[in-house]
């Protein structure tokens, strides 16, 4: 059984799934790093090349390889969710967590950040996050076994609640 970690930017899934790793000696894999090493060229890029539909592609096949492994930590990106697709393999040998977070909260973590291409286009950066999280919390909400609030607890409080929430399964 995998964990797999859902979730919009700066939710904290990566630094979680990390901890999680070290603290249930699993492998952790991270959808968008796979996606990179698979493309040879950053997100920017990937998008810059073959659009977000290009990208979702390259997504849904690391996914579905990834799903197929077992005993792991899949860390996916925040708009795996978008592809009906995704969900089922996860959910095949996963358990599913939505890691939430305000936007609010969303904004100070991922500010500085450059790596993702903009969702969408003539927004504001916090209006960007706050409409493209609305779209999708119902996404992520029927897509997961569980949710964690992640504003006010560190990332080893949310990795004590996986933790605790796959004991229970």
């Amino acid at each position: 059984m995998n964990i797999v970690l859902i979730g919009y930017r700066g939710t904290g899934k990566s630094v979680v799934a990390d901890i999680l790793g070290s603290k249930l000696g699993m492998k952790s894999y991270s959808v968008d790093q796979e996606i990179i090493e698979e493309a040879g060229i950053t997100i920017p890029q990937i998008v810059e090349k073959y659009g977000w539909p290009g990208f979702r592609d390259l997504e849904t096949k690391i996914v579905k390889q990834l799903s197929g492994l077992n005993k792991i930590i899949i860390d996916t990106g925040g708009g795996v969710i978008e592809r009906p697709e995704n969900i089922q393999a996860l959910r095949e040998n996963g358990r599913i967590f939505w890691l939430r977070a305000s936007v609010e909260v969303i904004i100070s973590r991922i500010s500085d950040g450059i790596e993702r291409p903009a969702l969408t286009s003539g927004k504001s950066f916090t209006e960007e996050v706050s409409e493209v999280l609305e779209q999708r919390i119902s996404k992520y909400k029927s897509a997961a076994h569980s949710e964690i609030d992640t504003d006010n607890i560190t990332p080893d409080q949310v990795a004590l609640e996986l933790i605790e929430g796959t004991s229970k399964n």
